[in-house]
């Protein structure tokens, strides 16, 4: 039998069930992205929220690229469990605030309708950074991808984030133009003024007629949200049927931790999120910097050199001491860029990430957080070392963790077995390897000069320099070597 709402009422004792009636819940929210992080952050947020405070904040959450999810949890009502892993041990609950799971590519009018009706007072969203099809730096949609090409052309059947947004917003015009707040959830500096412009600029193209209801009723208020969500395997589902005694084919698995922080400017009512630990402030950007100079910088360093060194998962890889020191050099070299959070000890926050990533139970691949790194690592590396670099500091850190990338996206690991590169620019990388065959500073040096990545630091020769030094030791003495040399003259 799979979990539904039939038989959500015969599940074992100690799984924590919804606190509220699911069946009578009316859609308050719609999600685009409906991933296995949003079904275990915002998600659980909206649930407990509701538990604790009651409305109508159902969320419909929309599959863009893929039926896999809306094939998931259709047939379970919306329900799925979340299992919180640690060396502690699991704990299991049912999440009932989805209630409706659409697949836009078969489903856009019901999509569009859904953001369009005055009962939708939030659209928020989790589709990572390449989602947006835009210079995210330069705050401006891709006007040649292909996908924006087609919005623009077809209106009624968008493929895009910023396609489906402004078809719904224009429908939602249409029907009197009740005020709605977009709320983006994905890593990216100030998400919100960033999804703002994207958003202002399509419609300025394909509805000029809605530009002035669409800046005094529509809010884009940024958020930063943390929770490390590995990827489902089939042993988490074989787990879910054990735990619950029925199948769940929606189940994700998450570690302990979640954090959320919203900037408090939205156009309508919304969840009692703060009643259940989100965090409502003046400015997100402090928090938002933290996480991915702190957080996401030490993943994607661990994901790249990690795997170049041979470790499967996260936890191996910070297992190891070298690389802890490293990850912890990496952190001194961010922090000392960050503005002071009153409410956040930089040093015991450092301390917690370590503790997070070396959670064996979470099973995060160092391949799965390795993907799209060119659209990632500006934000958690490059601003670094730009910031450093204008102060006369070192980044020394930096540039190895760089150097990990550019080792990595030649596109074959230590035994020349080819990697599956899963990034944007997987196609320049290939032709740049194929070019520059078995010359490291050759391919290096061409991969600095990408300007989308690396701006005109890839050029600067305090930055190039020691990348390129370091992406000879690593073709040369491997991952493991460079990363425990690093250690040790660290403590020399």
């Amino acid at each position: 039998m799979r979990l539904n709402l039939h038989a959500i009422a015969n599940l074992p004792d100690g799984i924590e069930l919804p606190g509220f009636d699911v069946a009578r819940l009316k859609v308050g929210i719609v999600h685009l992205g409906i991933g296995a992080f949003h079904r275990a952050h915002q998600a659980v947020y909206t649930d407990a929220a509701i538990a604790r405070v009651g409305g109508d904040w159902g969320i419909c959450g929309v599959s863009l690229k893929s039926p896999t999810v809306r094939d998931q949890l259709a047939p379970q009502d919306g329900l799925y469990s979340v299992r919180s892993v640690s060396s502690a041990g699991d704990t299991w609950r049912v999440v009932g605030s989805v209630r409706e799971v659409l697949f836009a590519q078969e489903h856009m009018a019901e999509v569009i309708a859904r953001v369009s009706r005055a009962e939708t007072k939030i659209v928020s969203l989790t589709v990572t950074e390449k989602g947006y099809c835009a210079n995210v730096k330069q705050r401006e949609p891709l006007w040649d991808h292909v996908d924006i090409v087609n919005d623009l052309l077809h209106a009624d059947q968008p493929v895009s984030v910023l396609g489906v947004l402004a078809a719904g917003l224009h429908e939602r015009f249409r029907k009197r133009g009740a005020p709605l707040t977009v709320l983006c959830c994905d890593n990216l500096p100030e998400n919100g003024a960033v999804l703002e412009a994207l958003v202002h600029q399509f419609v300025t193209r394909r509805y000029p007629d809605i530009t002035l209801w669409l800046r005094d009723n529509v809010r884009f208020p940024s958020s930063m949200v943390d929770r490390i969500v590995p990827a489902t395997k089939p042993a988490d589902l074989a787990d879910a049927v054990a735990a619950l005694g029925v199948e769940d084919l929606g189940a994700v698995r998450a570690e302990p931790f979640s954090q959320w922080v919203i900037e408090g400017a939205f156009a309508a009512e919304r969840p009692a999120w703060d009643a259940v630990g989100v965090q409502f402030v003046s400015d997100v950007r402090p928090f938002e910097k933290m996480k991915l100079r702190l957080l996401n910088g030490s993943h994607s360093l661990m994901a790249y050199l990690g795997y170049l060194a041979g470790y499967d998962t996260i936890a191996q890889t910070i297992a190891d001491p070298a690389f802890e020191q490293l990850v912890r050099a990496l952190m001194e070299e961010a922090e000392a860029t960050l503005e002071p959070i009153d409410t956040v000890d930089f040093s015991t926050y450092s301390d917690q990430l370590i503790a997070r990533f070396g959670n064996p139970a979470n099973g995060h691949r160092c391949a799965q957080v390795a993907m799209d790194g060119s659209q990632k690592i500006p934000q958690r590396w490059i601003a670094v070392a730009v910031e450093r670099l204008a102060k006369g500091e070192g980044i020394n850190a930096v540039a190895l963790a760089t150097a990990g990338w550019i080792r990595y996206v030649y596109g074959s690991n230590e035994l020349d077995e080819k990697i599956t590169m899963q990034d944007p620019l997987a196609a320049t990388f290939a032709a740049m390897a194929a070019k520059h065959t078995y010359d490291a500073l050759s391919f290096a040096d061409a991969v600095l000069r990408i300007e989308s990545v690396f701006g005109a630091l890839g050029r600067n020769p305090a930055f190039a320099v020691p990348v390129k030094r370091y992406v000879s030791q690593l073709f040369r003495e491997g991952a493991q070597a460079v990363v425990e040399a690093f250690a040790r003259s660290e403590h020399s």
